[in-house]
């Protein structure tokens, strides 16, 4: 058995040109012009207060000890925050991963009430912006 022949069309052969030489452009580097300012040197022991007030005195307390801790099987020494740190910002994430963690589940409960009531009212509207009175659909 013959295979089917199909209509079709012969086109004449292609004749792709060749690309034509271009010369390769000359560009010179960008230039800025910076902006330049003479500087102003002031002493820093020489900057007083405005006469008449009273200077707050530097807190001179020593810092405090931070204490490092190495890690096993290496030369790497890692700096440790004071207790006070650490308690505050544990206490910090722990209580904001709890109020998301609320928010959340709140919101999805309110869109689970309010979102049929709003859709009846979107109903209603629609229904009489309209015109058309349609058989009323049962309420769920």
């Amino acid at each position: 058995m013959e295979p089917p022949i199909l209509p079709s069309l012969k086109l004449p052969p292609q004749v792709i040109p060749s690309v034509p030489d271009l010369p390769r452009p000359n560009l010179d580097m960008p230039t800025a012009n910076l902006p330049t300012y003479k500087p102003m040197l002031v002493p820093s022991g020489a900057l007083r207060g405005p006469a008449g007030t009273e200077e707050d005195e530097e807190d001179n307390e020593p810092a405090a000890e931070v204490q490092r801790v190495n890690v096993p099987f290496t030369d790497i020494t890692i700096p440790i925050p004071q207790e006070e740190i650490m308690v505050t910002a544990a206490t910090t994430a722990f209580i904001s991963v709890a109020a998301t963690l609320t928010a959340t589940s709140l919101f999805k409960q309110c869109v689970k009430v309010f979102k049929p009531i709003i859709m009846q009212l979107a109903k209603r509207i629609q229904k009489k912006l309209n015109g058309n009175p349609k058989a009323e659909e049962p309420s769920a």
